[in-house]
Order: C-alpha cells, then sequence, then structure tokens
C-alpha cells in the first residue's frame, strides 16, 4: 500500500509530522521487507498463547490473572494450514523487526475475522472481532469485538470499525478530559493504534503499540509504526 493513501484514510494528523517523515516511513518499509524475506521461513509461531482471565461480563482483562486454558489461534484461524503457518511467520517476524526498533513495551497484531469460526464456540453471532496473530509483551486477551457496545471502551475496537487511527501520547491526561480507555496493564502511559487498511479502504485488522512513558509515538516512533501497517497490508490480503 502506498504511504500517501494510508496517510489519506487512516485519520492521522498531518500537521505535526517532520518533513522527512515520508523517506523514513519508505527507509523502514525496505528495511522491514529484508528482514521478513531473510528470517520469515525459520520464525517459530504461536499457534496457542496465554490469555488473561475476563472478569464478570467479558468486558475487561484482569490483571496479573492468566486463564488456565490458552488461546487457541489455531482453531480460530481454520486450522494450522500451510497458510496459516505463513501468514504467522510473516506476521511473527513483522513484530520481532518492530521490537527491535521500537521504544515501545508492548505491541500486537489483529486481523480482522468476519465470523467467529470455532464451531464449539457457543458465541456464533455473526459479529466480527479482532483476533491477536502475534504480539511481545505482556499476556493480553486474545479478541476484541467489533461493536459499537465495546468500541465505547476500547481503542482496538474503535479503531476497527472506524478504520481511523487513534494516537494518545498521554493517557492520564486522556483520561482527565473525559475519555474512554480499556486498562490492560496500568503502567501503560501512552498508546497508538492503526489500522490495517485494503487497497480499496476496508478495514483488515489493526496494529496496537504501547509504552510505559508518555510522547513516545512522535517522529520515528510513528513512521515504524506507518511502515508497519502499510506492510501488513499486503500481508493480510
Amino acid at each position: 500500500m502506498s504511504i500517501a493513501f494510508f496517510m489519506a484514510h487512516s485519520g492521522i494528523d498531518q500537521a505535526q509530522l517532520p518533513p522527512d517523515f515520508v523517506t523514513q516511513v519508505s527507509n523502514y518499509q525496505e528495511q522491514l521487507q529484508q528482514f521478513i524475506e531473510s528470517t520469515e521461513k525459520d520464525t517459530q509461531v504461536q499457534w496457542q498463547y496465554q490469555v488473561p482471565e475476563l472478569g464478570e461480563g467479558g468486558s475487561c482483562s484482569l490483571f496479573d490473572q492468566l486463564s488456565a486454558t490458552p488461546y487457541d489461534l489455531a482453531a480460530r484461524l481454520g486450522g494450522p494450514t500451510a497458510g496459516n503457518l505463513q501468514l504467522l511467520q510473516q506476521v511473527t517476524a513483522l513484530v520481532k523487526f518492530y521490537q527491535q526498533h521500537s521504544g515501545s513495551q508492548w505491541f500486537g497484531v489483529y486481523k480482522k475475522i468476519d465470523q467467529k469460526i470455532d464451531q464449539t464456540d457457543t458465541g456464533l453471532d455473526g459479529n466480527a472481532v479482532l483476533v491477536k496473530l502475534a504480539y511481545f509483551g505482556a499476556a493480553s486477551r486474545a479478541e476484541f469485538p467489533l461493536t459499537p457496545e465495546f468500541a465505547a471502551i476500547s481503542n482496538n475496537s474503535t479503531v476497527g470499525i472506524s478504520g481511523k487511527g487513534r494516537i494518545i501520547n498521554n493517557v492520564s491526561a486522556y483520561l482527565a478530559t473525559g475519555g474512554e480507555y480499556y486498562t490492560c496493564d496500568p503502567k501503560v502511559q501512552a498508546e497508538a493504534c492503526l489500522p490495517i487498511l485494503a487497497a480499496d479502504g476496508r478495514v483488515l485488522g489493526i496494529i496496537d503499540s504501547e509504552a510505559f512513558t508518555q510522547n513516545i509515538f512522535t517522529g520515528a516512533e510513528l513512521a515504524l509504526l506507518v511502515a508497519v501497517a502499510t506492510s501488513l497490508s499486503t500481508i493480510l490480503s
């Protein structure tokens, strides 16, 4: 995906970006592509991962309380097929690249799935969900419902529905002004959530990055996020 298309459709405020921002994004795109091509086949993927216990009603994660049952990503994607393996290898390699170059403490890549496909799941309701494919950092919830109700408390769901990015460089100030925020880790001081867009503007998923310091998602750090989001457009298409 072109940088210009993403910037025009993602809702990022371009007024405060440095003059060389697009060049920074382009350079990260090239480095990222080279990294994925050179490491993809040797990248180990997680078909299952730990998740927190959910509170009453399933809306909030209970911090530092892990579920005894790991999340089965293979089942949610339709099985450990060759296609799913390649998808997860590419996404996992991308996450490793981001971790090496970013100052954030948590990062995840989520794919939009239009309907839950695990036929043993009694929660089949036709609602789309965001499913976490790969991440680094503390254990966190695996799925975010794409419903107006959940979007009222979740940046991930909001971005997944609207296709517009949301960057909060000071969580405390955001909350003080009445902003709704889904707290997974109380140490998080800044969050950037960007859409992954198809060539026609459809939302394919999102990326979510969290940091323990304020005002991190500017300049080169934001350019890195945009490079990741635009690179994932091809991977998830």
